[in-house]
């Protein structure tokens, strides 16, 4: 019944000793808030050791190696080993925030936690940031849009000038062989002029 009892004393402990931490957490003074981490990890190791059996129960075997009442009997030593490493973590980690804490004080007079104004300027949103940037895009979507209408006509006109061009050249060519064939023909020394002219020299 007393092993019993306390364990129940432990986690009672363990639940109000994280449940006064969080609260000491939520503040915005850097030394309640070393106390409040140091009163959460207390309470942590206090449920980690209700975890590992009943109280006052030893986490070695001293005699009767292999006896099952004596294993039975005996705590689980893994829990014990975790809440010696999360003292030392713990210790180590208040050290460097009352640094921090000292280091605020002295710059500013005071140890509390102010708010990042570059910080709630990102986060926060500045709606005057937020309007300027849409304002931006939906301009950006406008000069895209005309851009790929300016090239598509200029792709249509284009395609335009080419088809013409191609009209142009397969009506004009004939025209031009024909222009040529006739040139060609009265020049020549075997066309009618010529002949006549090399007949009457021969004459």
């Amino acid at each position: 019944m007393s092993q019993v009892t306390g364990t129940v004393v432990l986690a009672v402990g363990g639940g109000a000793l994280v449940a006064a931490g969080v609260t000491l957490l939520l503040e915005r003074s850097m030394v309640r808030l070393v106390v409040g981490l140091l009163m959460l990890g207390n309470g942590v190791n206090l449920l980690l050791l209700t975890g590992g059996g009943p109280a006052g129960g030893a986490p070695i075997l001293t005699d009767g190696l292999y006896k099952v009442s004596r294993i039975r009997a005996m705590n689980d030593p893994l829990p014990q080993v975790m809440i010696l490493t999360a003292i030392v973590i713990a210790l180590a980690s208040a050290a460097f925030l009352l640094s921090i804490a000292y280091r605020a004080a002295r710059l500013s007079g005071d140890d509390e936690v102010r708010d990042d104004v570059e910080d709630r300027r990102v986060s926060g949103g500045d709606d005057e940031l937020r309007a300027r940037i849409r304002e931006q895009r939906r301009e950006f979507r406008h000069w895209s849009r005309a851009r790929r209408r300016e090239i598509r006509r200029a792709r249509a006109e284009l395609r335009a000038q080419i088809r013409a061009e191609r009209e142009r050249r397969a009506v004009a060519d004939p025209a031009e062989t024909d222009d040529t064939d006739d040139t060609g023909g009265a020049d020549s020394p075997g066309g009618p002029g010529g002949t006549s002219g090399t007949g009457g020299a021969g004459r």
